[in-house]
């Protein structure tokens, strides 16, 4: 990425190598890590690596629209939520679309089914490439609402 992107505390983005190709996410500088909603998580081998299938509902309140998404498994790691709650989480490594710009990063997967938000972008993804206006949302577009 050769410019910052500035973002609003949520926007619209891709995960494109996930096959979602538009989920709202929270802007979130105060995680460290970002987040991905996974309703369910299942570990697999595919030639000697560890990788994991889940599913996720990329529109809040839509049970019916599922993804169903492969990745490798980069770590698993201890992560405390905004509760104090730990919990053990799978962390893969995909693209992530911002506008037009493009990073690599880091996500944990989780249920986020009673969450506001199906994704959570946290500080390390944006490090060095973002900017946030927190008085401003959506600034990379609104949804398009023929796509689902």
């Amino acid at each position: 990425m050769t410019t910052m992107v500035t973002l609003g505390w949520r926007e619209w983005l891709s995960l494109p190598a996930l096959g979602i190709g538009q989920i709202k996410a929270k802007i979130d500088t105060g995680a460290r890590t970002s987040a991905l909603h996974a309703f369910y998580v299942e570990p697999f081998e595919r030639d000697g690596e560890r990788w994991v299938r889940f599913g996720i509902h990329p529109r809040q309140g839509n049970t019916e629209l599922v993804v169903d998404c492969e990745a490798r498994v980069v770590d698993q790691r201890q992560v405390t939520d905004s509760g104090g709650h730990q919990e053990v989480r799978y962390v893969i490594l995909t693209t992530i679309k911002l506008g037009t710009e493009h990073i690599d990063a880091e996500i944990t997967l989780t249920d986020r089914e009673n969450m506001r938000f199906r994704m959570l972008l946290g500080r390390t993804a944006m490090r060095g490439c973002c900017l946030v206006d927190p008085g401003q949302s959506y600034l990379l577009g609104r949804r398009a609402r023929t796509q689902e």
